[in-house]
């Protein structure tokens, strides 16, 4: 590993603990795809009491592509698998004991909880349930959003992947904070909608075919207020909802102007953002965020429409909650860190199946 954080000899080796949930998937999906990326191991959850399984019997999708064992998660089998990278797709105090000592046995760690989303420790035991038992490691983890991180993902050895509606939130709000158009005192509302994958795998009477139902959850205070805050620079009002689909977000925030911000300078705050930024797309003018255009792809799509007389604008933006919302960028954010194409493992690749049309 060179300095600046490009890997230099061969093929990343990486490992994926939480194989078999809808992460897992999603990241052995981008990572059999990817050119400079190869899976060493794969590991169940974390939470002990697991029976021998392989990854072609928990995802039929991937036999022939990644016939490997789900291995009982530990941080001597993960470190002994020659892993230079290690993706903890595992419940939240599951990734809090095991991040640090793989980080001390010199692996990087990318974890897809939000065991280290939050720099402050005193919130933990209210939004996830648990006590960090070391808070000092929080501040060496970086938020793995490349959008905003880039340049300190290339030398972080612990990255913390953003949540889904954090995703849909902060790449929608971050540019008219950071360009300082929000009314000072204000707080933006954050409507979303994500669909029933957002739950996780495991079997729900509430989440069951003939059950799910478009509402609200999570309430009064969901877990990803505090994290779109934190990271987009400002309070807001969070509300998610489950809606009877199985993946994508669509978020609708509203959000107050300071005195005199026109729809110009709103425009200029999200092109000077976004410019090249590979995964973040801005629609036209008249044309809307949708969850059908971004499905199973690393894509977010915004749009915005800003009403000079009452000084507002309504910000929509959505992206797929497994794929930019999660594993996706995930592996967006290895390849940051690893000094690669973001795009790999993401967007077809020149000569491959799918470039030229024969793949699904």
């Amino acid at each position: 590993m060179s300095a600046s954080g490009a890997h230099t000899s061969g093929p990343i080796r990486v490992a994926v603990v939480g194989a078999a949930g809808y992460t897992g998937l999603e990241l052995l999906e981008c990572l059999a795809g990817h050119p400079q990326a190869k899976v060493v191991a794969v590991f169940g959850s974390g939470r002990g009491g697991e029976t021998a399984r392989t990854l072609s019997s928990e995802h039929p999708r991937l036999r022939g592509r990644l016939d490997l064992p789900i291995r009982t998660a530990s941080v001597d089998a993960i470190a002994e698998s020659g892993a230079d990278a290690v993706f903890l797709a595992t419940p939240h105090e599951v990734s809090a004991s095991l991040a640090p000592p793989l980080t001390r046995e010199g692996l990087r760690v990318l974890d897809l909880s939000g065991a280290f989303r939050l720099s402050d420790a005193s919130a933990y035991p209210r939004h996830y349930g648990f006590a960090h038992g070391d808070a000092s490691v929080l501040a060496s983890a970086v938020y793995g959003m490349p959008e905003l991180h880039r340049e300190r993902l290339a030398g972080a050895s612990l990255i913390a992947l953003p949540g889904c509606y954090p995703t849909a939130s902060i790449l929608a709000l971050w540019p008219l904070v950071n360009a300082g158009l929000v009314r000072a005192g204000s707080t933006p509302i954050v409507d979303a909608v994500s669909g029933v994958s957002g739950a996780g795998r495991a079997a729900k009477v509430s989440n069951l075919f003939c059950e799910v139902s478009l509402r609200a959850y999570g309430l009064p205070v969901h877990r990803h207020e505090p994290e779109i805050a934190e990271h987009a620079g400002t309070a807001v009002v969070f509300t998610p909802h489950v809606g009877p689909f199985d993946r994508g977000i669509l978020a609708t925030i509203h959000v107050e102007l300071d005195a005199g911000v026109d729809a110009a300078a709103v425009d200029r705050a999200y092109e000077d953002a976004f410019a090249g930024q590979a995964f973040v797309r801005l629609l036209p003018k008249g044309e809307w965020p949708s969850v059908g255009a971004v499905v199973r792809t690393n894509f977010c799509d915004l749009a915005w429409l800003v009403d000079e007389a009452s000084g507002r604008v309504r910000v929509f933006s959505a992206i797929d909650n497994l794929v930019k919302g999660a594993s996706g960028q995930a592996v967006q954010a290895m390849n940051a860190a690893f000094g690669l194409d973001e795009t790999l493992g993401l967007l077809p690749t020149p000569g491959s199946a799918q470039a030229v049309g024969g793949g699904a």
